[in-house]
Formats: structure tokens, C-alpha cells, sequence
């Protein structure tokens, strides 16, 4: 990389069960994020934010809610994306739900179609509107992703190619709640997993091991980073409440690095944080934004971007 880290902030909630996550971005901001990133000696182009949406009931696509605000969304973000990606920037995207990382990975292979993506999620997000019914987009978008029967031809049909990435392209890390119906599809297509278990056994060996080994093919490296895979004990911030399960707070940090550190690596899209479960001070998600800025300026292609 050549150019300071791009910052795009995605502020939507569109595909989630409840509002909440459309104030991430401004969140992280207000709590000195690029101020953090400065000071670590990381250049900063903050693109602001692309147009939100705040969460609400859709009773006219009960199993696929907000879809049309989902995929505009995305479209908004790809275009962010592929521009960074164009002038050999590496990227950070502030969501926002887990369908923002459509976005991101549609932006991508409009430069290059040779790109992995590492999903750090408690879920794998494999779901359709046809296999469950609560109609929340956030957990549906690898399927759509892969083209997953089922799938929703607007998002599916996103990028300059269909469908936006291969299974090969994807490997699950920290995962550890599928229905069967996903558990299916990543047996039968192959798809590469670490488990969760093994990841908080030991976090930095087991990223390390993706850089070492299945990362090493790809022009460039693609995170996905719901924080939903954390205890919610060890750092309120996700969406999701759940309790002793996931990683603790230094588990994931101790995991992101390696990956961050990856030569190829080029994007990290963080989602589902939900500011209102932090302290109401935001000291808490001050907390998780040092740690974030202190594993960032440890990345050669930021690093390199100084010289």
C-alpha cells in the first residue's frame, strides 16, 4: 500500500434486528479514533460516512427486511471501497450490521477478483430468507455472498460478478453457532473453519496460521469483524448479549493482529457494535478503539504507506 488508511463510515442498521448499530461509526469517531490512528503515526483519509438507515419494521418483505435499503447501502460502500482499492490504499469500514461487509466485498473485486476474506463471527451467517424467518439480513450475508439457494437476487447480484466470491474465498474463524442448514453448506462446499475452541486455545497461533497458509494465495486479504464473537462480559459492545461465550476482549485483539499484520492484507470492516451497551461515558468503546489503533500500526501495509 501507498496512500494513507482509508475510513469509510457505513452508519445502518438495515439488516439488524433492532437500531442501534447506525451510530458505530459516528461513535467511534467521537471517541478519537482517527485522533488514535494520528497519533500512532497512521495517515488518515476519513471518506465520512455513505447514507444510513435506521432500523425499522418492513411488514411488505417480512423475511428479508429493508433488502432494498441493504443493497443500496452496499452500492454506496462498494463504490467507497473500490476507489481506495483503486489508488492502492488499504481500507478501514465502520458498520453498521453485517451486511455492510456486501458492500465491502463488492467493492473489491471490481479491482480484483483474487481476494479471501477471514469472517471473524460467532455465527457464519449462512442463513437465507427461505431457511429462517425473522427476515434480519445480518445473519444472511455470507449466503449471498456465495449465491446461496434462496439468496436474494438484488443483493446476490451486487457486484461485477456472480457470485461475488467462491467458497475457497472464505474462511470462518471463531465460529461456533450454526444451524444446520449452514453447517450443511460448509461441509459440503468445503469451506475453511477454525472453530472456536481452537481459536481461544490459542488466538494469535491460530491467525497466524490462516497468514501462513491459506491467506498466502490471495492479491489481497479481506477481515470481517463482528464484535458479536466476543463474551458480551468482557466488552458490552455488540448487538448481541450473549453471555460466557465467544472470546474474551484480549482473545480477539490477540488474534486481529496477525491478520492485520498479513503482507496482503488490505480491508478490516468492524461490525454490530451497539454504543448504548458500553458505559454511558463511551469508556468503553474508547477502550476497544486504543487497543484497535495499537493493532493497526502494527500493519506493513500502513506501515509501508509512511515511508
Amino acid at each position: 500500500m501507498s496512500n494513507p488508511l482509508v475510513l469509510i463510515g457505513v452508519p445502518s442498521s438495515a439488516g439488524a434486528y433492532s437500531p442501534g448499530q447506525e451510530q458505530a461509526p459516528d461513535a467511534l469517531r467521537a471517541v478519537g479514533l482517527v485522533e488514535l490512528l494520528h497519533e500512532r503515526g497512521i495517515g488518515v483519509r476519513d471518506h465520512g460516512n455513505v447514507p444510513g438507515f435506521r432500523w425499522r419494521i418492513d411488514k411488505s418483505n417480512v423475511r428479508a427486511m429493508n433488502v432494498g435499503a441493504v443493497a443500496e447501502i452496499a452500492e454506496s460502500t462498494a463504490n467507497h471501497v473500490s476507489a481506495a482499492f483503486q489508488e492502492n490504499s488499504a481500507v478501514l469500514v465502520l458498520g453498521g450490521d453485517c451486511t455492510v461487509e456486501l458492500g465491502t466485498i463488492a467493492g473489491a473485486i471490481a479491482v480484483t477478483s483474487n481476494i479471501g476474506l477471514v469472517y471473524i463471527d460467532l455465527d457464519t451467517d449462512l442463513n437465507t430468507p427461505e431457511s429462517v424467518d425473522d427476515g434480519a439480513l445480518d445473519w444472511m450475508g455470507v449466503s449471498h455472498m456465495l449465491g446461496i439457494k434462496g439468496s436474494v437476487k438484488q443483493l446476490v447480484e451486487l457486484g461485477s460478478r456472480v457470485p461475488l466470491l467462491q467458497p475457497d474465498q472464505v474462511h470462518f474463524f471463531a465460529n461456533d453457532n450454526s444451524k444446520p442448514f449452514e453447517r450443511e453448506i460448509i461441509e459440503s462446499r468445503g469451506i475453511s473453519e477454525i472453530r472456536l475452541a481452537d481459536v481461544a486455545a490459542d488466538p494469535a497461533g491460530a491467525a497466524q496460521s490462516i497468514v501462513d497458509g491459506w491467506a498466502k494465495r490471495f492479491d489481497r486479504l479481506l477481515v470481517h469483524l463482528d464484535v458479536d464473537v466476543l463474551d458480551y462480559l468482557s466488552m458490552p459492545l455488540a448487538e448481541n448479549t450473549r453471555r460466557n461465550e465467544g472470546l474474551r476482549f484480549g482473545q480477539l485483539m490477540a488474534a486481529l493482529q496477525p491478520l492485520l499484520c498479513a503482507p496482503n492484507w488490505a480491508a478490516l470492516t468492524i461490525c454490530e457494535i451497539n454504543p448504548d451497551h458500553g458505559e454511558e461515558d463511551g469508556s468503553t468503546l474508547r477502550a476497544f478503539t486504543e487497543v484497535l489503533a495499537d493493532a493497526l500500526s502494527a500493519s506493513p501495509p500502513i506501515r509501508d504507506s509512511l515511508r
